[in-house]
């Protein structure tokens, strides 16, 4: 799988694109351009990841089942092959995840999957819940990766409840979002909050969901 690299040192950041997003597409939008003083300066490097959207949850001439697993080989092919190239190539301890649109669904998602991974999430209008795309189909492998159930149904007295409290989790969303962003970008602050898991919730004014806003919020929590 490709993946294009920007910075020589900094907090290694883990970019996802958006729905069936190619690797290339955080540059080509303006983010990385965005960033440019942060990366140019050594306070981050980034890691721009392709997607398989296409192969699993964008994939409706497959089984739901399949489309679940195929995105945990995906899941397991960030774990296994690029968390441990990002530690080789870079010192700094320090991880982010970030992305936008489905891309914040998939960095939160991984994130909260692996909160000893990761040190930090910033989400911009994501969608939390993956029941939608699945056709009604909803075994444990789709629980595992919705996270508004798998943090609706946490056990906030739990280790892994203790480890998110430890993480910088920063949820971002339009106020003139989808709705279905707007919605569950709100409900996921609000189920962590249930939990005991502090988070920053902001809802931009005059904000839809589009790049130019996403160009203009992406520095202020990188």
């Amino acid at each position: 799988m490709e993946m294009l690299v920007f910075g020589h040192s900094g907090a290694p950041m883990l970019v996802f694109p958006t729905s069936m997003g190619r690797f290339f597409e955080f540059e080509d939008r303006g983010m990385v351009g965005a960033l440019a003083g942060k990366i140019d300066g050594g306070n981050i490097q980034l890691y721009c990841v392709d997607s398989i959207d296409s192969e699993s949850w964008y994939n409706r001439d497959v089984h739901p089942y399949v489309r679940v697993q195929r995105h945990l080989q995906y899941d397991q092919y960030l774990r296994d092959e690029v968390l441990p190239l990002m530690r080789q190539k870079n010192s700094n301890g320090y991880m982010i995840c970030t992305g936008a649109s489905f891309g914040a669904t998939m960095a939160v998602n991984f994130a909260f999957r692996h909160p000893d991974l990761f040190h930090k999430v910033v989400a911009l209008s994501g969608r939390y819940g993956m029941r939608g795309y699945l056709d009604g189909f909803f075994d444990e492998g789709a629980y595992f990766n919705s996270p508004l159930d798998y943090i609706g149904g946490m056990d906030g007295g739990s280790d892994y409840a203790d480890k998110l409290r430890q993480r910088q989790i920063h949820l971002m969303v339009g106020a003139q979002d989808l709705p279905m962003c707007l919605n569950e970008t709100r409900q996921l602050s609000d189920t962590l909050w249930a939990k005991g898991v502090g988070n920053n919730l902001e809802v931009w004014d005059n904000c839809i969901h589009d790049w130019p806003c996403w160009i203009e919020q992406i520095s202020k929590h990188v």
